[in-house]
């Protein structure tokens, strides 16, 4: 845990409204604490390095935070990149990432895509036989420095969240390997491969217990063993153990810990740690949820049925998964008043809502908070994954600007653009402004 993050994050919110990031024309933003995103990382490359000397490539999920400054900046801490689509790639390229620490997984690779990641040498972590068939003619043809591998559900089970539980008995991932005749064709798929030399499993996310990820984990380096010693040689040199750290939403404090779960691992699956594997790892919103907030204003409060309202900017455009499904993914209200100053005062039952036009469009339902007053600022903090990012453009609300900060001994805050905000022109642009007559002609 980082004790000095909540003030950090107080002066930022402060420094937003007196340095004009927050204003009643701009009522959304985000910030990026960068000094917690580099502490994130340095636990994360210390915890492994505690436990084992092999070589680990700790690829941060793209997908957790689709911001080119932001795999900037972890590439500068020492992390890769896993990408999981064209699009991926183009901003893992954009930050920088060389192949080398770059690595593709995804369901449903096209032709396309296998073959651009093998002419720049990309690991690539087949998801099925029938894409492992597909890169046969692939390899054939041409020759690639990518290393290659295999996933596979080790079908260990389910954590809380069945949507980001992907070790399942259906999981849509990988190969299965308790289904009946499967683990013996992965491991005949690798006997007639020698160019096969990775294994990939990742059990899931949000939800999960730590003792289910390691189940999952020692489950492929068992076949890996398996796999080895049947082919009489170390074909299988790298295992990716994907990622998967659970965030703790309730409270500032970071739990669980990347050394918890160092540790876990050494204990579950002593021999991955010996040195004969090289690693990789996925983790994506443990690095990141953290170390990001969107601050909004409240516009207007109001009382209905006897409960306050307080009507904000930021809704299921930025919290899509909390608005959807608040129980799975509760998120803390923060009251500031006008001037960015914690709100002190009694705490009063009452929903925070979003700007969206449908009625679950809430951050908070019956929320016990100081009473928010219009200009109040509102926010939301651990959202620096799988949020504020990842815009739903419902009722074309627009992208809120991304700002890191840093903060001077002296408590200075410094503020630089990530992202700009999106603009009314490029809204139309998306939604084919270019093309008003299309479709009446």
């Amino acid at each position: 845990m980082d004790p000095m993050a909540s003030s950090r994050r107080d002066l930022a919110v402060r420094a937003a409204v007196a340095q004009g990031l927050l204003t009643p024309d701009a009522p959304v933003v985000a910030l990026l604490d960068t000094a917690g995103i580099r502490a994130s990382a340095a636990a994360l490359t210390g915890a492994f390095a505690a436990v084992t000397r092999a070589e680990v490539l700790h690829a941060f999920a793209v997908k957790a935070a689709p911001l080119v400054p932001v795999l900037r900046l972890l590439a500068d801490a020492g992390l890769g990149a896993e990408v999981a689509s064209p699009g991926e790639l183009a901003l893992a390229r954009a930050a920088g990432l060389p192949p080398s620490r770059t690595v593709l997984d995804s369901p449903a690779k096209t032709p396309a895509e296998l073959r651009e990641a093998l002419a720049l040498g990309i690991a690539v972590n087949a998801d099925n036989l029938q894409e492992l068939a597909r890169l046969d003619a692939l390899v054939a043809s041409a020759p690639t420095a990518s290393p290659l591998g295999l996933r596979v559900n080790p079908q260990v089970g389910a954590g809380a969240i069945g949507a980001l539980s992907t070790a399942t008995a259906t999981s849509k991932f990988g190969v299965a390997l308790r289904d009946e005749g499967a683990r013996e064709a992965v491991v005949q798929a690798y006997l007639d491969r020698p160019w096969l030399t990775r294994l990939h499993t990742h059990t899931g996310s949000q939800g999960v217990p730590l003792t289910l990820m390691a189940e999952g984990v020692r489950a492929a380096y068992e076949l890996a063993e398996e796999i080895n010693a049947k082919a009489g040689r170390p074909q299988i040199d790298t295992l990716d153990i994907g990622g998967g750290l659970p965030v703790n939403f309730a409270s500032d404090e970071e739990t669980p810990t990347y050394a918890a779960y160092a540790r876990l691992l050494a204990a579950t699956a002593p021999g991955l740690l010996d040195g004969r594997y090289r690693l990789v790892t996925e983790f994506g919103r443990s690095l990141l949820a953290k170390h990001g907030s969107v601050l909004t204003r409240v516009e207007y409060t109001k009382t209905s049925g006897g409960r306050p309202i307080a009507v904000t900017h930021a809704g299921v455009q930025l919290a899509t998964r909390t608005v959807y499904a608040p129980e799975a993914w509760p998120l803390r209200i923060l009251a500031y008043d006008a001037g960015g100053r914690p709100r002190t005062g009694e705490p009063v039952v009452q929903d925070v809502a979003g700007p969206a036009c449908f009625a679950g469009d809430l951050l908070a339902a019956g929320r016990a908070l100081p009473l928010l007053r219009p200009g109040d600022v509102v926010v939301v903090p651990d959202t620096g994954a799988y949020a504020f990012a990842h815009h739903y453009a419902y009722n074309s609300l627009p992208r809120p600007a991304v700002h890191g900060f840093t903060v001077a001994g002296d408590g200075t805050v410094s503020f630089v653009l990530a992202r700009p905000a999106q603009t009314s022109e490029e809204i139309v642009a998306e939604a084919g402004g270019a093309h008003a007559d299309a479709l009446v002609r």
